[in-house]
């Protein structure tokens, strides 16, 4: 009875020195904007639009980003997404950027931009947040697009 006390002690000591690793610690998720637009040293991106009397006209571009935790990819995370400039058609005032989108299996989100002639000079704020699930963190983020007469 002694001796299993005693190995019970040492086997407790054991682990408390060895195993301190904190197994129920998560890396928090790491997104990579990935704009496909030049960026100016002000960290603003530039986007050329197609400039034409037909206001409805779109020039569409996709963003992209990435999701990673521990450099492996995050599938199937929602990602929201809001702008602060929209254009009108038809009495409705259109947003520029999709509202949602997920990642695939390879952590890749995206979303779509449309915008018209009747936003050239403008600059737009273009937000995006997720949420994970499983640690209960959120993110968001923002960064800005100045659109441009496409020549």
């Amino acid at each position: 009875m002694i001796r299993r006390t005693v190995g019970v002690i040492a086997l407790s000591i054991v682990n408390l020195f060895i195993g301190c690793e904190d197994v129920n610690h998560i890396e928090p998720i790491e997104f990579e904007l990935i704009a496909g637009l030049p960026q100016d040293n002000n960290g603003y991106y530039h986007y050329a639009v197609a400039n034409n009397t037909n206001q409805i006209t779109q020039t569409l571009h996709r963003i992209s980003g990435k999701v990673t935790r521990n450099e492996e990819p995050i599938d199937v995370i929602k990602f929201g997404w809001e702008s602060s400039l929209h254009w009108s058609w038809d009495g409705y005032q259109i947003r520029i950027v999709n509202g949602a989108s997920y990642s695939n299996i390879n952590g890749e989100v995206n979303t779509m931009m449309a915008v018209t002639s009747s936003l050239i000079g403008d600059t737009a704020t273009i937000r995006y947040g997720y949420h994970d699930n499983w640690t209960g963190e959120n993110t968001y983020g923002e960064f800005y697009v100045i659109f441009e007469d496409m020549k």
